[in-house]
Order: C-alpha cells, then structure tokens, then sequence
C-alpha cells in the first residue's frame, strides 16, 4: 500500500457507519497515522514521470483540455479522471476502499459535503491540507466544514450549491400562470418567499395542468431540511436528538406529505431512469435547483424547450451539495496530489468549472469575477445564471451542524418519504414511525 520511502505507519482499527445510497455498510477503517515522513516517489519534490488519478462523480467540470493544461504547466504528470455515474457509486467506492487501508484509490478523491461529518472521525486517512498561501480562498463556512476538530484540513472546497428555483415557462403558460422569470419570482413570495407560498402556487398550477408541480419529495426535503441550523443532532454533545421528539423535522415532513396527498409531487427518485425520462414526458414543471443541478437538467431535456430560472428560494438562501477534493494518506504521490487538488480548486479552474457544468464556485475571487458574474445559459432561456446564483449565494447565512449521525438519520428520514411518495407502500403516519424505528436503532 505504501512507497517503500515512506515510513510505515501503525494502523488503528475504528467503525464508521457509512450509508451509501439505502445500504448501511459497517466499515472498520485503517488509518495510517505518523509524521517524519520523506517525501513520497513522485511528489513534487520529485520530477519523475507520474500519472495522478482524480475521482470526481456527477460532473464536476474538470474538461479533458483542463486537465490536459494541467500537464502543460507540469510536463512530468499526467492527469486521469475517474468519474462514477452518481455520488453514491463514488461514496461507497471510497468507504469501500478506506475499510481495505486505501489500496486502489484515487490520488485526489471528490466527496460531497454531507459525508465530511462521518469522514474527518478518522482525519490520519487523509493528507493535511492546510497551506497559508491559500488562506482566504474560500467563503469561510466552506473551509470550516472541511476542517477536524483538531484544526486538520482534510478537503479543498471546489463548488457550493445555493439554490434557487428552475421552472418549465412553457407549463406556466397553459396553466395561466406567469412566465417571465421576474414575476415567476415575486409569484412565489419574492424575498420574502416561503415554503406555505411555494406549495400554494403548487396547487393552483395542479388545479389546471397534468404535470406534477415538482419532481421529488425527497428533493423538497433536502431543501426544507439545509435550512435547520441543526436537523438531527445536538451542536455541543454531537449525538443525535431523538427523531420521535423532533417537531421541527416532524413539521417539515408533514408539509410534504400533505403536498404528496394535493398531488403536487410526481412521485419520482432522483437519478432514477424513471425521474430521468420524465423530463422528456413534461412530468414537472418546478425543480429545488443548486447551481449544480442546472447541467443534468439541460442533459436530461435535450430537444425540450421552456427551462428557465427564477431568482428565488422559499425559506430565504439554500445550499444543497456542494463538494472537496481530498488526498487520501494512503496515496503515493501525495505532495503531488495537494498541488493537484490546489490547482483544480484555484479560482481560475473553478470559474471554467462553473462555464462548463455550472458548478457554482466556493472560491471568493471566482464568485466576483466578470467571467461568473456575466455567464448567461442559453439553455435555460439565456438566463443571467451567474448573476443569479451569487445573488442566491449571499442569501446562505452559513453552513447548518452536521454531525456523524447527519447522513444515516437523513436517509432514514427520506425513506420513509419514499414509502408515501414512490412505492405507496405505506401512509404518512405508518412511515414516520418506522423512520423514527429505525432512527433510534441508528445509536
């Protein structure tokens, strides 16, 4: 597993509970933990040949002639990038292969934000990444996320996800309802938009149409949930509160179901072949939409016409997702690796991130530039999408407490979402109960 340079390290047996999308894996981590090290074979202190993976999922923006550039500036590395098909592949990739010592994984590893709490328990798996000279690069609430109690910096932030709302002006139009994307935003509440305005108009657009007026319930739930500042756990103690007694997340999850009983939602899974056809078959009209998510809806609608984005968000500002770039302990090339990891999430690289897949940047610099602040998408109706995704990103007031149990409870929770909204298998009241089953027996 490790360079024949490197000192090896005593490796400590711990549990993590990982979910990767429904399954709950029980991982027993190896952390390779010491310091003295000599620089790893191939690092930057070293100019021999080396071929540096990059794990990424989803689309993260990083072009073939991106990284290709890479290796222009660094004549010595050659970039590869491995990209699963959904963050679920890559997060049991990942858990999969901690749990084995680290053997097979990428140089630079792409997790999403809400496996970080679970992760940074076990900070020796990964390489500090902490560098004065790239101190204020990032929104602060970007960095303290990716940072360990113990002031370890185990991920670089590449994007964030301030979400405003995308919407079908053609399925407005024939409910009689506004298009332009101005009034769209003031017909769900404006700046003071709420989640009771959002459902509202909801139901006077089911009143007169066919399609649902959102995709998921699961994706509402998201939403709603980002916006607690803290859904499952106690900030101080980091365990998790009771579910049975959490009227807040009972509140938001009685919400939905109602909305689900009005007919509002279309019953779909996100990133199912099911949700992914159904924006050929004109099944929804409105979609909770990140920055991010504006690329897999352009790539799923090809050949449909009328997307379009309203500068708005009920409940205030939303980030859903966001995502790091990590360098597990256990590579080889690990100073070579950060210096990766640093380029690929300077401001430069993550503003034509943003160009090529909407990715909204985390980088200060990136979000005030001409490049973002001008970028338009044709797709979506030649919206200003980076003027208004900056405008949904000042809104987000910080990042909510998500503690280790965070990914485990919040799953539980949207399965239980899926009992009413998908399968029918269950009522509403049927399902929270074994959501807060299952909640409890969590630990």
């Amino acid at each position: 597993m490790l360079s024949s340079t490197r000192t090896t390290r005593r490796a400590a047996a711990r549990t993590l509970q990982a979910t990767a999308g429904v399954a709950a894996v029980a991982l027993a981590l190896t952390a390779c933990g010491g310091s003295g090290e000599a620089p790893a074979e191939g690092s930057s202190e070293d100019d021999s040949p080396i071929t540096l993976k990059v794990a990424t999922f989803n689309d993260f923006g990083y072009t073939d002639e991106m990284l290709a550039s890479y290796t222009e500036e660094h004549p010595n590395v050659t970039v590869e990038q491995v990209k699963a098909a959904t963050s679920d592949d890559a997060r049991t990739n990942l858990t999969t292969k901690l749990a084995a010592g680290g053997e097979g994984l990428a140089d630079v590893e792409a997790i999403e934000v809400d496996w970080l709490p679970e992760l940074a328990q076990y900070p020796d798996l990964f390489t500090d990444l902490a560098d004065p000279e790239l101190e204020g690069r990032w929104v602060d609430w970007k960095v303290q996320q990716a940072t360990t109690p113990d002031g370890k910096l185990i991920g670089y932030g590449t994007d964030i996800g301030p979400e405003a709302i995308c919407y079908r002006a053609d399925l407005f139009e024939k409910a009689g309802l506004p298009t332009d994307r101005e009034e769209v935003a003031e017909l769900l509440g404006g700046e003071d938009a709420t989640w009771e305005d959002y459902f509202a108009v909801g139901r006077d657009f089911v009143a007169e149409s066919d399609a649902a007026w959102y995709d998921s319930s699961a994706g509402i739930f998201q939403g709603m949930i980002s916006q607690l500042p803290a859904a499952f756990e106690d900030p101080e103690s980091g365990e998790p509160t009771d579910l049975a007694d959490n009227t807040d997340v009972k509140a938001i999850y009685d919400e939905i179901t109602g909305s689900i009983d009005d007919d509002l939602s279309g019953g779909l899974e996100q990133w199912s072949e099911d949700w992914t056809a159904a924006f050929q078959a004109d099944a929804f009209a409105t979609m909770l939409c990140p920055s991010w998510m504006t690329g897999p809806i352009e790539g799923n609608s090809g050949g449909v016409e009328g997307w379009d984005v309203a500068d708005v968000f009920p409940g205030g500002g939303g980030n859903w997702g966001g995502s790091f770039l990590t360098v597990p302990a256990s590579g080889e090339n690990t100073e070579a690796a950060k210096e990766l990891a640093a380029w690929l999430t300077a401001p430069e690289q993550q503003t034509s991130a943003f160009e090529a897949a909407g990715t909204f940047p985390s980088q200060v610099e990136a979000q005030a530039s001409e490049a973002v602040q001008t970028f338009t998408n044709p797709f979506f109706n030649d919206a200003p999408v980076g003027e208004i995704f900056s405008t949904r990103a000042q809104a987000i007031e910080g990042a909510p407490y998500k503690g280790a149990h965070y990914f485990a409870i919040r799953d539980e929770v949207t399965n239980a979402l899926n009992r009413v909204d998908i399968t029918k298998s269950q009522d509403a009241e049927e399902s929270w109960a074994e959501a807060v089953e299952k909640a409890s027996a969590l630990g």
